[in-house]
């Protein structure tokens, strides 16, 4: 638990330095939007494709690993299903509750891989950001329709959409270029690596200036029981599910990693477009990612 205590400590340190810098007004408000928009459609692919490019599929099984992260969140999204006549809050507050419960935070993830197991980390990451982000965005929007939002929802234009998202488009990039064995001319490589060394220190520090300390007023039993959810059950069956599966190393020590995640911003946004309780939401994601500075050392000894 030291060594993953260790690696954590400058990776919250990030995030709460991104935090002071918002409070304070440096460099400006107008900067975070753009620091974390740059972030999402330019220096996190980057660093998804070029980590996927080289990594060696043929040792990894992959089917389990996709199975031992994907059942046990389909789970906790059942049960949060199954309990919501007994949760007494209005639709809109249901589904930030629900997004809580599922969404990881990729940014933090990738820097704890980084942390604990170098380049092989974040390659073995983005094997796992290709089959949850459009696993939650797929059910979050679901849940979002059906509750709040009143529209039909469409299947195949959401997939599609989910598809266009820069973390799933390059994933896909990514295994197409390791697949294809093409190299790339060198200084084209260069400039992709270049641009994904930015990406998780401003996607911590945007992490950090998202946090909102003024909505954990809104905390209280229902936003402490979905990150009990998030933060201790879903690590906890997904360990359960390595087991199952026989993923084991280095793989089982990043599948579980990622269920131990705090919420995602993404979830903010997606709340704020299809009708979700905003307020909520932000106060969720505040409360776990600071109780995430607690739980992940703890869960560790899951991994």
């Amino acid at each position: 638990m030291a060594q993953i205590f260790t690696a954590l400590v400058p990776i919250f340190g990030l995030i709460i330095l991104g935090m002071l810098l918002k409070r304070s007004g440096f460099p400006g408000d107008a900067f975070w939007p753009l620091a974390a928009r740059i972030t999402y459609f330019v220096f996190f692919p980057c660093l998804i494709a070029t980590r996927l490019a080289t990594i060696e599929f043929g040792d990894l099984a992959i089917v389990s690993m996709a199975l031992a992260t994907a059942l046990p969140v389909a789970v906790i999204a059942l049960a949060m299903l199954m309990i919501r006549p007994l949760l007494r809050v209005a639709n809109p507050s249901y589904t930030s509750l629900f997004q809580g419960s599922i969404r990881m935070n990729t940014y933090v993830g990738l820097a704890c891989a980084a942390a604990l197991l170098g380049d092989a980390g974040l390659a073995l990451s983005s094997l796992a950001i290709g089959v949850l982000i459009p696993l939650v965005n797929t059910m979050s929007v679901a849940v979002l329709t059906h509750y709040v939002s009143h529209m039909p929802m469409r299947l195949s234009s959401t997939l599609w959409a989910i598809i266009k998202t820069p973390p799933v488009t390059a994933c896909i990039a990514g295994i197409a270029w390791n697949l294809s064995g093409v190299d790339l001319p060198i200084s084209l490589v260069e400039i992709l690596e270049i641009l994904a060394r930015a990406a998780l220190p401003v996607g911590l520090l945007t992490v950090g200036a998202g946090l909102n300390l003024a909505a954990l007023r809104v905390a209280g039993a229902p936003v402490l029981f979905v990150a009990l959810l998030k933060l201790c059950a879903l690590p906890a069956l997904t360990a359960v599910a390595c087991s199952l599966f026989n993923v084991t190393g280095d793989l089982r020590t990043i599948v579980v990693l990622f269920a131990s995640l705090p919420g995602a911003p993404a979830a903010y946004l997606l709340a704020q477009e299809l009708g979700g309780d905003v307020e909520l939401m932000s106060g969720i994601l505040t409360v776990q990612t600071l109780l995430a500075a607690l739980t992940m050392p703890l869960i560790s000894v899951l991994w």
